[in-house]
C-alpha cells in the first residue's frame, strides 16, 4: 500500500464522518426547533383557551349572601359521602382558619378571595391552588393519613403575609360522621 492510497483513504473516511456530523446536526437542530414550536404552541393554546368550567363571584359581596357566606364555610358531609369544603382567603387570614375533614374521602374544597390574589398550599401533599377574587377555585383531594397539617398562604397578599396560615386537620371517618350528624358545617376552629 502506498502513500498515496492511505491518504486518500484517511480523505474517504474524513469526508464519510463529516457527512455523518452532518446529518446528526440537522436532526438535532430539527429536533431543537420542534420542541420549540411545540411549546410556544402549547403556551400560545393554553393562554387563548379558557378553561373549561370557569366560575364567578362577587368578592364585594361573598359574606353576604350566596355560598360563601359565613354560615356556609367548613367542611360539609354530601349525601354521596363526599365531603365539600368552602373556604374564604382575606387578608390576612383564611376562614374558617382550621378545616377538618376525614381520611380517604374524597374531597372537593371550594375556596375564593375576598379581596387579593392568596394561594392555598397544603404542607406535604400536592394540594396547591391559588384564591383569584372573583373567581371560584376548586380543588379535588384525599388524604391517605391522619393529621394535622399546614395550610400557609403562597401567594404574596401584602404585609402581613407572613402570618397567613391555616390548618387542615385530618380525622377518622367514623369521628367525622358522628360530629356531621348534627348537620351544619363542620370547622375545627377553636380546638
Amino acid at each position: 500500500m502506498s502513500t498515496e492510497d492511505t491518504h486518500a483513504n484517511g480523505s474517504a473516511s474524513a469526508e464519510v464522518a463529516a457527512r455523518v456530523e452532518r446529518r446528526w446536526a440537522t436532526i438535532a437542530v430539527i429536533i431543537i426547533v420542534m420542541m420549540a414550536l411545540l411549546a410556544a404552541f402549547a403556551g400560545i393554546h393554553r393562554a387563548t383557551m379558557p378553561q373549561p368550567r370557569v366560575e364567578t363571584t362577587d368578592p364585594s359581596r361573598i359574606h353576604l349572601s350566596g355560598e360563601f357566606v359565613e354560615s356556609n364555610l367548613g367542611s360539609v358531609l354530601e349525601a354521596n359521602g363526599n365531603v365539600t369544603v368552602r373556604a374564604i382567603g382575606q387578608q390576612y387570614s383564611f376562614t374558617p382558619a382550621c378545616i377538618v375533614v376525614p381520611v380517604d374521602t374524597p374531597i372537593t374544597l371550594r375556596a375564593t378571595s375576598a379581596d387579593v390574589v392568596h394561594g392555598i398550599l397544603i404542607q406535604g401533599t400536592n394540594i396547591n391552588t391559588m384564591l383569584v377574587p372573583g373567581y371560584i377555585s376548586e380543588q379535588l383531594m384525599r388524604f391517605a393519613r391522619t393529621g394535622d397539617y399546614l395550610m400557609p398562604c403562597q401567594e404574596f397578599c401584602s404585609f402581613g403575609h407572613e402570618g397567613m396560615w391555616g390548618k387542615v386537620k385530618v380525622i377518622d371517618k367514623t369521628e367525622f360522621a358522628s360530629r356531621a350528624k348534627g348537620g351544619g358545617r363542620l370547622s375545627c376552629v377553636g380546638q
